[in-house]
């Protein structure tokens, strides 16, 4: 047990540097949006929905390059229920999330389309293919083109957003860019210690790389949506908490799958599909709250979170 002290603190170390790069991502890139007048949401569901979800996509593609191809797909997957019951449920404890007719239509509509696509994907085969990742890639694309247009069209309409967002301050454009930077750097080495101290945590253990990915890898890639999104809903930007879930989840699928199988063909295993298919359900779930009361609430908040116990029990006894 001594010898893995080192794994350990490996470990630990990439997630922090994973988390701190995406922090810095988040306000310097946000930052040049409010430059910008971007409204929340859509800063939400595209800059800090990429930027808080660039540790999955460092942990995720360097497994791919590594050849830990099933540490790729089960880190998504867990991340994405992951940012659905607790950072959705945490927020929704603190305020409740008022969400409003076109994000339950559109957003969290399209981002339950996007894990049915990566399910039948996957399905077939049983393997995300080269092909597969490209029209992952070419789906992500339309969706950043339709996230720009709806943006301009906001703007030309003279949507106020001076009063939103206010945790994201506007700092110095040379500033901006240093964090950018500096953040991607963090991102990238923190991603590399974080799948080789997991993978040998995985050996040692006799734990699948599959487990790995849906609890620890997940959990810690997570941790930015999760303090981003907590922040927001305390400061009562509820938009910019719930856009940055949905599009995390989006980007997830879209963009982190999709490279990672474009460098190279990621096998699924029939427990991908069962987590694809309790994502579904998941994502179904947070559709129905939305529906009824056009909000979640606390009471559907902590039952969400008391859902993704009992999912994280059942991962680990299966």
């Amino acid at each position: 047990m001594a010898a893995l002290i080192p794994t350990f603190l490996l470990l630990i170390a990439g997630f922090v540097l994973l988390i701190k790069g995406a922090d810095f991502f988040v306000e310097g890139s946000a930052s040049i949006a409010r430059k910008l007048r971007v409204p929340s949401l859509i800063v939400g569901m595209t800059i800090v929905a990429m930027g808080t979800s660039l540790p999955e996509c460092s942990v995720s593609i360097n497994a791919s390059l590594t050849g830990e191809n099933s540490l790729a797909v089960s880190n998504v997957l867990g991340s994405n229920i992951f940012n659905l019951m607790v950072v959705c449920g945490v927020c929704a404890l603190f305020a409740p999330l008022i969400v409003k007719a076109q994000t339950r239509n559109r957003d969290i509509t399209f981002s339950i389309l996007c894990a049915v696509l990566l399910g039948v994907l996957g399905f077939f085969g049983m393997e995300l293919e080269r092909m597969d990742g490209w029209i992952f890639l070419v789906i992500f694309i339309l969706f950043l083109l339709y996230m720009v247009m709806s943006a301009l069209k906001a703007r030309a309409a003279g949507q106020d957003v001076e009063d939103e967002g206010e945790e994201y301050a506007v700092i110095p454009v040379w500033k901006s860019i240093l964090f950018i930077v500096c953040g991607v750097a963090a991102i990238a080495f923190g991603g590399d210690f974080v799948v080789k101290s997991a993978s040998k945590i995985a050996t040692t253990f006799g734990m699948s790389q599959t487990l790995v990915g849906l609890t620890i890898c997940a959990i810690g890639t997570s941790l930015p949506e999760l303090v981003t999104s907590v922040v927001a809903a305390r400061k009562k930007q509820v938009d910019m908490a719930l856009g940055n879930v949905i599009g995390s989840n989006i980007f997830n699928i879209l963009f982190v799958l999709g490279i990672s199988s474009a460098i190279s063909p990621i096998a699924v295993i029939t427990e991908n599909l069962v987590d694809v298919v309790l994502l579904i359900l998941m994502s179904l779930i947070v559709w129905i709250f939305t529906w009824t009361k056009e909000r979640v609430n606390r009471a559907e908040g902590a039952c969400m979170v008391l859902l993704y116990i009992g999912y994280w029990v059942y991962i680990c006894v299966r």
